[in-house]
């Protein structure tokens, strides 16, 4: 065996010690990767259920808003016609309300005014 084929040998046996202790970092990084994989089968596994429980809340919700909605637009209605038939009350009947009350103390006064019999009245 000459010098070369010795030195060659040296330089095989480095590098397969070499490729060991490197094949034990990838090995762990292997493991790693398992378990981040096992990891998101986990949550993606409970993250379907959740999303189809929030997909249905939201239709429910969507729902309940169109009946509100509904709702609303019914009580506006509503409001609009109690204060149409306000202002017409207001109108057909405050005008004469006035007047027969204007009439009524009028009367009133006359009637409470009596004449002391001493002359004229004073203005």
């Amino acid at each position: 065996m000459t010098g070369s084929d010795i030195a060659g040998l040296i330089a095989a046996g480095v590098f397969a010690v070499l490729v060991a202790l490197l094949a034990v970092p990838v090995w762990k990084l292997g493991k790693v990767f398992d378990e981040l994989r096992l990891a998101v089968r986990e949550l993606s596994d409970g993250t379907s259920p959740l999303l189809e429980e929030v997909t249905t809340t939201v239709t429910t919700t969507n729902e309940q808003l169109r009946k509100v909605d509904g709702i609303t637009s019914n009580v506006s209605d509503a409001s609009a016609n109690v204060t149409a038939l306000s202002s017409l009350a207001a109108a057909t009947l405050g005008s004469p309300l006035i007047k027969v009350a204007a009439f009524s103390h009028g009367v009133r006064s006359a009637l409470a005014v009596r004449p002391t019999g001493k002359g004229r009245r004073s203005r």
